[in-house]
């Protein structure tokens, strides 16, 4: 009979919280750490186990999930900071380090190269998908490593996941999911200011998206998305812009695009006008709220500079 996997997930946010919570409806035995304990509670709640700090919830783990907020919190769970001993003085040699963050690539190359001289495999594999995707089990999940380890990890993600990709070497799947999302804000920038120019002329804009969708302007915001109110059910821009993935969150994402851009001499210019723009409407206080309230910047009643 084979061993149950021990699986230690650290992070438990709008994104890892659902995740763990797939990985418990599949049977697996999970422990969660996380800073706030009521995401902890509403974990154990469902069958994980926890504990008092996150070495300890790594004790024994084969398989260690990180989804955290940005590269330095990495990069401090795993080889330590001024505050505490990172994992990496904790891991077993045979553990599988699998990080979901979105942090930039030279921090997962760095992390992972590090857990490697210790023996520990390491891949980055953010995600895709949204809270939607997570609570579902549809993420998409795009991965950065050893293509053994990425075998290695498929029976686990698939588990949280619907499309898993191998994108290439370490810090491949930070750059495959940075470029993923310089589109997607672009296309929700411009699917935004399309719907507004219907508006603003006389259109329904749900006739307008209907058409669109039959046209050569159809696109994944646009059908699955739409940042017009009332256009669609059950998605952030009908219910006051609320849940899915904020703005600074794209905020952060388009800085880590377009610095990557910088480092590689790459040619950006929709992206630098995304960053721009998102980075206005958060800065009006919008930071909060779903990404595609950047539609509300383009009303007449806005207020423009």
């Amino acid at each position: 009979m084979q061993t149950q996997l021990k699986i230690a997930f650290i992070g438990l946010g709008n994104m890892g919280g659902p995740m763990a919570i797939n990985l418990l409806k599949a049977g697996m035995q999970v422990c969660v750490f996380d800073l706030m304990p009521q995401a902890v509670t509403k974990l154990t709640e469902q069958g994980a186990s926890s504990a008092n700090s996150v070495l300890e919830a790594v004790k024994d783990a084969d398989i260690v999930i990180s989804m955290l907020p940005a590269g330095k919190h990495v990069e401090a769970l795993y080889l330590g900071d001024d505050k505490q001993a990172g994992l990496i003085s904790v891991l077993d040699k045979n553990c599988l380090v699998i990080d979901s963050s979105t942090i930039d690539t030279a921090t997962a190359q760095k992390v992972g190269k590090a857990l490697a001289e210790h023996g520990i495999a390491f891949i980055d594999a953010p995600v895709s998908g949204g809270v939607g995707g997570a609570t579902a089990g549809t993420l998409t999940f795009i991965v950065g490593g050893e293509l053994s380890h990425y075998e290695r990890a498929l029976p686990v993600l698939n588990k949280m996941g619907k499309n898993i990709f191998h994108a290439g070497p370490l810090g491949a799947g930070q750059v495959a999911k940075i470029c993923n999302n310089m589109l997607l804000s672009v296309l929700m920038v411009g699917t935004s200011e399309a719907l507004q120019l219907a508006i603003d002329n006389g259109l329904d804009p749900k006739v307008v998206s209907d058409i669109m969708l039959q046209s050569s302007g159809r696109n994944w915001t646009l059908e699955l998305y739409n940042p017009c109110p009332n256009v669609l059910p059950n998605v952030p821009s009908s219910k006051g812009y609320q849940g899915g993935f904020m703005v600074d969150l794209m905020k952060k994402d388009l800085g880590l695009a377009i610095d990557t851009a910088i480092k590689s001499e790459s040619f950006t210019p929709m992206g630098e006008l995304a960053q721009s723009l998102y980075g206005k409407h958060s800065m009006q206080g919008n930071g909060q709220l779903d990404f595609s309230s950047i539609f509300s910047m383009f009303s007449k009643h806005s207020n423009k500079e």
